[in-house]
């Protein structure tokens, strides 16, 4: 509902005087109320979207305003009205419940943190603000843009990461996007965000145990601010809103209430719906769409697989006699589990397994019949003339039963004396000789191609790694079957 100074949804006679005061009392009270009221004043003639998102987001704010939060991360994508709440909103919020608060501000650049600091005191200014906060008045001797101070002696001091606080101090800082989205691949710029965040910030909390630190941003690398105190253990606390579900989790909204946020749920389905987010995905790569919108960035370099090791093919690949195809599934733990992928790939091996070509993949999140259909299409779609197919599925969860219902089709599985030792991450490792040894050939004008990228050169700092497991299983079945042609001179079962 939007509030407005006249009541909620101006009903058509007038209020009360005791309505009205009503109404003050609860934007004094509610911090999400006061959100609302101050997006009217900051874009005015906008719809506020009264999403469960900003509910939360306010909710965490406000605990850090009651001193239940001391340490806060707040992650979420771009346009979710986190700077609104944060730096506008929350320092207007305490300033008028205490006047003498002192408030540190900090964005990425000089004109980032002033205009947070204008919106503020545009707000402060307000005939609504001075009728709630009747106490909390701006000294003229000090109003700027970087800094607006009360008569009581409290303010909101703005800067920019790297900019001089000498002999300034706060009852509470907060951190909104410290680092711009152009700078986030420079180490140099991030290594300088944290030791300003170290050397100079910290230190400017008056009480190092009651004095408390947001930080408000979307993930931008794996080392950014966020990342860093994650790391260190910071004993912050996180809310974590990625654009596009990929876990079933209950949000706390306050006053003993709930979101449950579903596998696949949207942020704000009103504003930004599935379809204009795939958009967005579609005109980005998966890397940047990954960190900015699922707050889950991938590290650029790698970690056992190196891009330069994966030789680039154009077009498709001529057959010739003696080669054949590999399709590995990996298939979700339990036919059921949406939060999983399940992945088939198609690999053209050519001179022994000195070459491999990955020419086809499929993948999605299939209730069991549908993986079924898909994987019989697969293994359809590449029948050769001439052309020996193997199909390798791991005989495991939804796997054990995938395999008995291609067997009933008359699809047999070919990996009956395979042995998939150790875990994930032994099993890429396994394999990464033959990526460095350029036998692993990737097509250039694949669709999924971008996708898979950045998945096995992120492995296993990444969220989901079923392309990963369908790859390492391929390679390693591909050698395991060269092995006994050199050793048999055929493959024996």
């Amino acid at each position: 509902m939007n509030i407005t100074e006249g009541g909620v949804e101006a009903p058509p006679e007038p209020l009360s005087y005791t309505s009205q005061e009503l109404l003050r009392a609860t934007l004094r009270a509610d911090f999400y109320a006061f959100v609302q009221k101050v997006f009217e004043t900051v874009v005015p003639g906008a719809t506020f979207s009264q999403n469960w998102s900003t509910e939360a987001v306010a909710h965490a704010l406000e605990k850090v305003v009651k001193g239940d939060t001391t340490r806060l991360i707040i992650n979420i994508p771009p346009r979710n009205l986190k700077s609104i709440c944060a730096s506008v909103a929350l320092p207007a919020f305490m300033l008028g419940h205490d006047p003498t608060k002192k408030v540190i501000c900090v964005s990425y650049s000089d004109d980032l943190a002033v205009k947070f600091s204008n919106d503020c005191r545009a707000v402060m200014r307000e005939a609504w603000y001075q009728r709630l906060f009747p106490g909390t008045r701006i000294d003229r001797a000090k109003d700027t843009e970087t800094e607006v101070r009360t008569t009581k002696r409290g303010y909101r001091l703005a800067t920019s990461v790297g900019g001089t606080l000498t002999g300034r101090g706060g009852d509470i800082i907060i951190i909104d996007d410290p680092i711009k989205p152009q700078d986030a691949q420079s180490k140099s710029v991030r290594e300088k965000t944290i030791q300003w965040y170290e050397n100079t910030l910290l230190s400017r909390l008056d009480d190092k145990v009651h004095g408390a630190i947001v930080l408000v941003m979307q993930r931008l690398h794996m080392d950014d601010l966020t990342g860093h105190v994650v790391e260190k253990k910071a004993g912050f606390e996180l809310l974590c809103l990625p654009a596009i579900a990929e876990k079933r989790e209950n949000i706390q909204l306050g006053y003993g209430r709930a979101h449950v946020r579903e596998i696949d749920g949207v942020l704000d389905p009103v504003r930004e719906p599935r379809a204009a987010l795939e958009n967005l995905k579609a005109s980005m790569t998966p890397l940047v769409f990954s960190a900015q919108y699922q707050q889950a960035p991938i590290p650029l370099a790698g970690n056992l697989i190196k891009r330069a090791w994966i030789r680039p093919f154009t077009g498709s690949v001529p057959f010739k006699k003696g080669e054949y195809y590999v399709i590995s599934w990996d298939t979700a733990m339990k036919s059921s589990e949406l939060a999983d992928y399940s992945v088939g790939t198609v690999w053209q091996v050519q001179d022994g397994g000195r070459n491999m070509y990955l020419v086809d993949l499929v993948r999605g999140r299939f209730e069991f019949p549908e993986l079924v259909d898909s994987a019989k299409a697969l293994y359809n779609k590449w029948k050769r003339e001439g052309a020996t197919r193997y199909l390798v599925i791991e005989d495991k969860g939804s796997g054990t039963s995938l395999i008995q219902a291609l067997k009933n089709q008359k699809i047999y599985v070919d990996n009956h004396t395979m042995k998939l030792d150790g875990d994930k991450i032994m099993r890429l490792s396994a394999q990464a000789a033959q990526f460095a040894g350029g036998a692993v050939h990737f097509p250039t004008n694949a669709p999924w191609l971008d996708e898979l990228l950045a998945e096995l050169l992120g492995f296993p700092g990444v969220r989901h790694d079923d392309q990963v497991d369908s790859v390492s299983q391929a390679l390693g079945y591909i050698t395991w079957l060269e092995e006994h042609r050199i050793r048999y001179g055929r493959v024996t079962y």
